[in-house]
């Protein structure tokens, strides 16, 4: 049975947890409203690009831009969207179990998979797997910049374009609330096509200066701007992770405080208890 001394030491290292605990729950609320405004912001200009670019696609041929090529998904990319820290959740685990339950099943029968990551979490647990690791994306997630979400846009497009692979997905955290995300797995290249309502032909647009000018402006800023959109939503889905995290933390820290509290009373009622019957029976002894 430990000692007071050791249950006093226990009880006061919890204390100093729950502490830390509950400034990490504080830091994280911060983040995820100003995370979650900036996800909320650029959702609808994200949402309506796609819309837009779907049906630019729906009414161009292959042959008007190569994003645009539709070839067999033989070599393909995964972009996943980890977190560069601990301590939240299921956040990673989710992700990397999605991810993994992709390479197992291959649903599109890829022939060759590289993984680019976004994340030192995704990037410390995929390096012990045999599943090779094409890029690494660091320290991006404290500052997302649509110049970051650019870099990583423009290295996917190259590949791309020059035959490197074949198809582009994401897989990365959609933010729902504060206490619930949902992973999402969603193709980037090449650009899908809207398919028309009711089987209908699509009504052609009137392109100005010219359609090869506008899908080259167009085309590589949706890949960009998708991408901006999933880290903004990755970020979000950390923080609300890890707030729910550490608010469950600091409440598990309060009840073991109790428990050991009332360890401590009775341990200390016990000994009590006992020097008092040994001063009695020592009493008793002498009469």
């Amino acid at each position: 049975m430990p000692s007071l001394k050791d249950i006093r030491k226990r009880i006061g290292s919890v204390k100093n947890t729950q502490q830390i605990t509950k400034a990490m729950k504080m830091v994280a609320a911060a983040r995820l409203r100003k995370a979650q405004e900036a996800t909320e912001t650029a959702r609808p200009y994200s949402y309506r690009l796609r819309d837009v670019i779907a049906q630019l696609a729906a009414r161009a041929d292959f042959s008007d831009h190569p994003l645009l090529e539709q070839r067999e998904p033989k070599r393909v990319h995964l972009l996943i969207m980890t977190s560069d820290r601990g301590l939240c959740g299921g956040f990673n685990a989710g992700i990397n179990r999605a991810t993994e339950r992709y390479l197992r099943e291959n649903p599109r029968g890829h022939e060759e998979v590289t993984l680019d990551v976004v994340g030192r979490k995704g990037h410390e647990y995929f390096k012990r797997r045999e599943t090779p690791i094409g890029s690494y994306h660091r320290e991006i997630l404290n500052n997302v910049t649509l110049e970051s979400a650019s870099d990583i846009a423009e290295k996917a497009i190259v590949s791309f374009v020059e035959g490197d692979l074949d198809a582009l997905y994401v897989v990365y955290n959609e933010f729902k609330s504060a206490i619930s995300q949902e992973v999402v797995i969603e193709q980037l290249l090449p650009v899908a096509p809207a398919v028309p309502e009711g089987g209908g032909e699509l009504a052609e647009f009137i392109y100005e200066p010219s359609k090869e000018q506008v899908m080259d402006a167009v085309l590589p800023r949706h890949i960009t701007v998708q991408i901006y959109r999933m880290l903004l939503e990755s970020v979000a889905s950390e923080m609300g992770a890890r707030m729910s995290a550490m608010d469950s933390a600091t409440k598990n820290a309060g009840e073991l405080i109790d428990r050991l509290t009332l360890q401590y009373n009775r341990a200390r009622q016990a000994n009590i208890t006992k020097e008092l019957m040994e001063i009695i029976g020592g009493a008793e002894a002498l009469s």
